[in-house]
């Protein structure tokens, strides 16, 4: 059964940078569509960022130009590279397929912002 593993939150200054990691189990990684989706408290949980299959990508309107998407899957792995963050990026982050199966949320990593 395919698991998905989220690291690489903490805790970091407005302005700073952080990447997230998303690790599947599973050999048919590649043919997924992946997303960074995240939660803040009172909020929705909402897609950050995508990738699919063939490497195309989406980021939100709040993180265009700050976060960047990336896989790779020689490792079952996608990655969330985010800068400039702003106390409003401060969430937990999960990693899910796109559009997300309800099964597969995991524990997410939490970002925190310090302004």
């Amino acid at each position: 059964q395919v698991q998905l593993v989220e690291s690489g939150g903490g805790l970091v200054q407005a302005g700073g940078s952080l990447r997230l990691s998303c690790a599947a189990s599973g050999s048919t990684f590649r043919l997924n569509a992946m997303g960074w989706y995240r939660q803040a408290p009172g909020k929705q949980r909402e897609l950050v960022a995508s990738i699919a299959s063939s490497g195309n990508t989406y980021h939100a309107d709040s993180v265009k130009g700050r976060f960047v998407i990336a896989r790779d899957n020689a490792k079952n792995t996608v990655y969330l590279q985010m800068n400039s963050l702003k106390p409003e990026d401060a969430a937990v982050y999960y990693c899910n397929y796109v559009p997300p199966a309800p099964l597969k949320w995991g524990q997410g990593t939490r970002v925190t912002v310090s302004s």
